[in-house]
């Protein structure tokens, strides 16, 4: 564990707090043991209703980054927006114990399900959390009903260099300044909202652990994924190249609906999305699982 730069916590807190005061009235927070430490949801929506899991991006993203959709996905499922364990938020590693491979970060989504009691679930992702999500996907289909991905790293195509090489200053040494930088040229002309941008200045140097990181999933793999799967890109992100995401994703998953959202980059994604994502995806996961 390593903390990097002037990391305030009761600053981080508050702007985490203010966030999710942006989620729907009613909103709960649960804490579920998980063998790599306790990991915390936000919960809501109608208590048996159908279960959607959504995780989020790597960094400082949080399960409070999905209040844009929370309204609307919660009218038919209900929500669990998990904060990953080892990333800002406010889930805890268990000690030095924390996810250090695939099959770690599958094992732990395993167990949080189990905490939850939930035996299979929708689930989706945005950026390092669509990976998640995929490989959960991958490791457990009959868990998994019908899986999203919004603008997902690492799925089907690689990094463009120009955005390694943007995001080198900020990963070697953060400072509130440089994050601001390079969201300001990831997001170019999105209007992104003041007080996600606070919580993402006020996550440096939180003492996170190394995140998972490893190959795209086997093609092999990806071809024999019976779950139905939409893709939603981010026509404006720097991240990857979103027209070569999709194709790829078409010949590689058998049951996939593709689609580029015009006018957004990968960072602005879920919180300042398209007016419209919410309902897209409320449709999606509402029609039926096979």
């Amino acid at each position: 564990m390593s903390a990097r730069g002037p990391y305030d916590a009761g600053r981080f807190r508050d702007a985490y707090d203010k966030v999710m005061a942006k989620w729907p009235a009613g909103t709960e927070g649960v804490t579920v043991p998980t063998p790599f430490g306790e990991t915390h949801v936000h919960l809501t929506g109608p208590a048996g209703a159908r279960p959607l899991v959504l995780l989020p991006g790597g960094g400082a993203a949080t399960s409070a980054s999905w209040y844009a959709q929370a309204a609307e996905l919660s009218r038919t499922h209900r929500v669990h927006a998990v904060d990953l364990v080892g990333a800002p938020g406010r889930s805890t590693p268990a000690g030095d114990r924390h996810p250090r491979t695939v099959a770690d970060l599958t094992g732990w989504l395993d167990a949080l399900l189990d905490g939850l009691g939930i035996a299979g679930t929708d689930l989706g992702g945005h950026s390092y959390g669509a990976w998640i999500a995929l490989h959960h996907a991958l490791h457990a289909p009959d868990r998994v009903r019908r899986l999203f991905l919004l603008d997902p790293t690492q799925c089907f195509a690689g990094f463009q260099t120009a955005y390694l090489l943007r995001a080198l200053p900020m990963l070697l040494r953060p400072t509130p300044r440089r994050v601001r930088a390079f969201l300001d040229w990831e997001t170019g002309a999105t209007p992104l909202d003041a007080d996600w941008l606070a919580l993402q200045e006020a996550a440096v140097g939180f003492p996170e652990r190394r995140p998972v990181t490893g190959p795209r999933p086997a093609p092999g793999a990806l071809r024999a994924l019976d779950v139905p799967v939409l893709l939603l890109l981010a026509g404006g992100s720097r991240t990857h190249d979103p027209a070569e995401v999709a194709a790829r994703a078409r010949t590689l998953l058998p049951r996939v609906e593709t689609e580029i959202l015009p006018d957004v980059s990968h960072h602005a994604l879920p919180q300042s999305a398209p007016p419209g994502l919410g309902r897209r995806l409320g449709d999606f996961l509402a029609a039926p699982g096979d």
